[in-house]
């Protein structure tokens, strides 16, 4: 039985390996056919920037928000004060959601509405599914649509504009075009309630950690200029193109995004710059990579961590990735690429992939990983609505920000590690590779072992594990094959 089952594992990988092969060639052609093959494969020329416009823009100040309470409440500031606009694109919208939870709350409907009669408000939304086996599907945006708009004075689009089976994934707000919110969460309750503190209490229902940015500066112009592109092809209005936002700050900030090609005519051939932008950061790491992601599907990534896993560019070098228990659309796991990963680290230590959960005291809930950053080395940083699959590299559209700045980079690793590990940011600020090795390890793999033995849980955190080297090796590269290829 051993025997057959280590054939079968074989046949399976064998399998796996060249329906990706597939995938990975039809997107060359894709790309190259349309003229962005530097984005599939940037040169090693050791920049960390993307090569195409938008540039990084100097002067900005760029803040990141971790998880709802923090963000939400900042976004609900900025709307509070706004003087000319505001602008939303999302994958979707609940009208009845909360910004804030505390006495002065309100519907998101009642503040954009009562924000309407003063300054205009438009929203973007993603059209939805046209089949009703996804979520959100179309009946259910026009409705939400519906209840938005009416007795108010919000104008809400919706986008239907998308690649069969993909959809419009980018968060953003934008205020007076001045100041722009964007990153991973979405204005919603649909799936789970995405108000949630870093401390992430037990609540009744799935928690939620989540991350998003607050850009001020030059580089909310690029931010403005893709929401008034979109708005313009979907209802032939042709916003106002107001003056360059004033210098804010003292950081540079670049503006990368994913469009597929044919979908808009203000960029016929597509933007693929998230992929770029991960691409040069993930090649270019020498000491560690942090990646925190709702999916890690992409062949692309994975064989770029895989690579450096086999012929470490250093001693110290690690990868931790932090993923959910369960994913809400498809499984890491089925990938097979939590797999690759450890095969190619061969149980030297370097990498590790682990998940939370919602803890108040022994008590354990779920917790939902929808936050989508990246940091390299503490040079690279990225935080946004892209996640590490295909979806998200080649068919949705996306939003991400970009920070070369080593400070930036530092700090908001400290403050995860120091929420994850539950530690203080002293303890977490050691050499990476430390603290890796001396609590993100133990504390995972303990965690698992209690849960495995049914035993109550001393902390958040757990080593993500049981990957299947049989047909889950088989089946996601087979779904990527028609749905992502």
């Amino acid at each position: 039985m051993a025997v057959l089952d280590g054939l079968a594992a074989r046949v399976d990988g064998w399998t796996g390996q060249r329906i990706e092969g597939r995938i990975r060639a039809r997107h060359r052609r894709r790309l190259e056919r349309i003229g962005r093959l530097a984005q599939l494969d940037p040169p090693d020329d050791g920049e960390l920037w993307t090569a195409a416009a938008p540039p990084p823009r100097e002067g900005c100040t760029l803040d990141v928000l971790i998880d709802g309470e923090e963000a939400l409440s900042a976004i609900a500031a900025a709307l509070a004060s706004a003087r000319r606009s505001v602008h939303i694109a999302g994958w979707y919208l609940s009208h009845d959601f909360g910004l804030t939870r505390d006495e002065r709350a309100a519907r998101l409907r009642d503040m954009l509405g009562e924000l309407a009669e003063r300054v205009d408000v438009r929203v973007l939304l993603w059209a939805g599914a046209p089949l009703a086996v996804f979520n959100p599907d179309r009946s259910l945006v026009r409705k939400t649509r519906e209840g938005l708009i009416r007795g108010t004075r919000i104008q809400c689009a919706l986008d239907a504009r998308e690649r069969p089976m993909h959809c419009h994934h980018e968060k953003l707000v934008i205020v007076d075009d001045e100041v722009a919110f964007v990153g991973g969460i979405d204005l919603t309750y649909l799936g789970g309630d995405r108000f949630d503190s870093s401390d992430h209490p037990v609540r009744g229902h799935i928690g939620w950690h989540d991350a998003s940015t607050r850009l001020r500066g030059p580089a909310v112009g690029d931010v403005a200029a893709h929401f008034a592109s979109r708005w313009r092809e979907v209802t032939g209005e042709r916003l106002q193109t107001p003056p360059p936002p004033p210098v804010a700050g003292e950081m540079t900030v670049q503006v990368v995004r994913t469009v597929p090609e044919k979908i808009y005519d203000f960029l016929p051939q597509g933007d693929f710059r998230i992929l770029e932008a991960y691409t040069r950061a993930l090649r270019s790491a020498q000491r560690f990579v942090y990646l925190e992601s709702q999916f890690m599907w992409s062949s692309q990534v994975v064989d770029i961590l895989a690579e450096k896993l086999r012929h470490p560019p250093s001693p110290e070098f690690r990868v931790v990735l932090l993923l959910p228990m369960k994913p809400n659309n498809g499984a890491d796991t089925t990938r097979g690429q939590l797999g690759v990963l450890a095969a190619a680290d061969g149980e030297a230590g370097r990498f590790l992939a682990a998940t939370l959960s919602a803890r108040s005291g022994s008590l354990i809930g779920p917790l939902y990983v929808h936050a989508k950053i990246a940091i390299v080395d503490d040079a690279w940083l990225t935080v946004g609505s892209a996640n590490l699959n295909e979806h998200s590299l080649f068919n949705d559209t996306e939003m991400n920000v970009v920070s070369c700045d080593p400070g930036l980079a530092r700090a908001t690793r400290l403050r995860l590690w120091s929420e994850h590990l539950e530690r203080p940011v002293d303890e977490v600020s050691g050499e990476p590779q430390r603290v890796v090795d001396e609590l993100w390890w133990p504390i995972a793999a303990e965690q698992r072992e209690r849960r495995e033995r049914d035993e109550p849980a001393t902390h958040r955190l757990q080593e993500l594990r049981g990957v299947s080297r049989r047909s889950m090796v088989v089946l996601g590269p087979l779904q990527g094959l028609f749905v992502d290829g």
